[in-house]
């Protein structure tokens, strides 16, 4: 009975408590921000993350994308690889170009992401894994300087919140199979019920 418990109290945190994210903006300011999002993924070796990480198309939000569909992307997760959206034959972007690349510790890839990609700005984007608890621990950093429609502290919370979600998606894809969040997350809240129809 006590090993039966045990093994529900593990499912139930993976499904509810997956990828508990704890988020934070760092430092804001006119000429930049910085991230820090931190993910714990009970149960999963970094070795999986990273996998994951270059997988991205299994787990990035496709309302995060240019063409509106998250298997438009890639992720080459060495040295010069290319994180890059195709929108047709010959149409794509490139969010961004990989510069470190530690096989299941560290992937650094430099680039503007999304509408700061029209300004004078350039972004790291930092997705560290360890092993903390059986699990992994991933810390997922944004630190981005420049110039540019106004002040990149207005920008802040808005990059913030997108980013945040993906890290989300990447510890449900990890620990449950599916990067969407569950019903109850996801789920608009009515005022009031409906009345019974005559």
């Amino acid at each position: 009975m006590r090993a039966s418990l045990t093994s529900m109290v593990v499912v139930m945190s993976a499904l509810f408590g997956a990828g508990a994210v704890r988020a934070e903006i760092v430092s804001a300011g006119p000429n930049g921000f910085n991230l820090r999002h931190t993910a714990e993924t009970p149960n999963v070796a970094p070795p999986v993350i990273w996998a994951a990480l270059a997988d991205i198309a299994k787990w990035w939000d496709p309302d995060h994308t240019y063409s509106g569909d998250a298997r438009n992307l890639s992720l080459e997760p060495n040295v010069r690889g290319c994180f890059c959206e195709r929108l047709s034959l010959y149409a794509g972007i490139e969010h961004g170009t990989v510069v470190y690349a530690q096989p299941a510790k560290t992937l650094r890839i430099n680039g503007a992401l999304g509408p700061l990609q029209e300004f004078g700005v350039t972004g790291a984007m930092t997705w560290q894994i360890e092993p903390a608890a059986g699990g992994s621990r991933i810390t997922f950093t944004y630190n981005v300087g420049g110039f540019a429609d106004r002040p990149l502290a207005d920008w802040a919370p808005i990059v913030d919140e997108v980013l945040g979600g993906q890290l989300q998606r990447l510890a449900r894809y990890v620990t449950v199979g599916n990067p969407a969040p569950p019903k109850s997350e996801n789920k608009p809240e009515s005022s009031k019920p409906e009345p019974p129809k005559q």
